[in-house]
């Protein structure tokens, strides 16, 4: 379940409302494409910024749209106790895991971050995928410390940052396996090198754009899982995307495109966050149909 292409959707907003029926078109369209795994309520999907009840029916419309592919829902809060609730909830909609990054406002020490897995998995009937994003949670994971977890009960992936060429996810990629059981998976993010992570021995992609271009970057994670170095060319002839993400962050950018290809309503993220607009939106859309990007 945790391997291959795991497909983060954006959890459009309308009106200060989750739209739905937006959502529901972006899961039957990774559906259809045939990804690996769904990820809802990942950082592309905006989970910091929805309530309990808005996330429940994001991780319902999930399951019921994903026509049996796995569903992974993101269930980071502030407090242990709204995490273990959020994990209830996912359960509830039938989610095949969950995803929890250490989000807080005051800083967090290693024990923290262990306490909170400790605690979460202690309730969970599915497995947890442990999401290490220090870019956003400005938290940084040790090696002690995924070794520590990794032991714990449903502990089944970890979802690291970017490494960079081959060589060096090669490199990170042993570390990392050299403490943690045999059968915890693990996964990369950063999608402008993520070709470059599956060929340095990841098994899995854990890709924020791919929730709205899925069959784009299927293009580059079908060849990379089976080793095929043209996955880098796939991936090289993407680069201005990347530049973009580099710039304004992926979030900003997916959102733009599923805006431009109409598959939700302008502006789709939650305030205060602000879409691109003027020069930056022209680019981003510029870009799209210079690379063809249209799945």
């Amino acid at each position: 379940m945790l391997t291959g292409l795991s497909a983060f959707p954006l959890t459009p907003i309308r009106d200060d409302r989750v739209d739905l029926a937006a959502y529901a078109g972006l899961i039957d369209r990774l559906a259809a494409a045939g990804v690996d795994s769904i990820g809802a309520l990942g950082s592309t999907g905006s989970y910091a910024y929805l309530d309990r009840q808005e996330r429940r029916a994001v991780a319902v419309a999930s399951v019921e749209h994903s026509r049996g592919i796995p569903v992974v829902v993101g269930v980071g809060a502030t407090r242990t106790s709204h995490v273990q609730a959020l994990a209830d909830d996912a359960q509830d909609a039938g989610a095949s895991a969950v995803l929890l990054a250490p989000v807080s406002y005051q800083p967090l020490t290693d024990d923290d971050v262990f306490g909170l897995y400790a605690d979460v998995t202690a309730g969970l009937s599915v497995p947890l995928v442990v999401y290490d994003n220090p870019g956003t949670t400005r938290f940084t994971f040790s090696l002690d410390l995924y070794a520590r977890i990794a032991e714990l009960p449903q502990v089944a992936a970890i979802k690291i940052p970017p490494v960079g060429g081959v060589d060096a996810s090669r490199a990170r990629v042993a570390e990392i396996r050299a403490v943690v059981p045999e059968h915890v998976r693990i996964g990369i993010s950063g999608d402008g090198v993520a070709a470059a992570g599956l060929l340095g021995g990841c098994d899995t992609w854990f890709t924020a754009v791919g929730g709205t271009l899925p069959q784009s970057m299927l293009a580059i994670a079908r060849p990379a899982l089976a080793g095929e170095e043209v996955a880098l060319t796939a991936s090289a002839r993407l680069q201005p995307l990347w530049d973009l993400f580099a710039v304004h962050g992926s979030a900003r950018v997916t959102a733009t495109i599923a805006e431009h290809l109409g598959l939700v309503a302008a502006p789709s993220l939650p305030r205060p966050l602000r879409g691109l607009d003027g020069v930056d939106r022209a680019r981003v859309v510029a870009v799209v149909e210079e690379l063809g990007l249209r799945d």
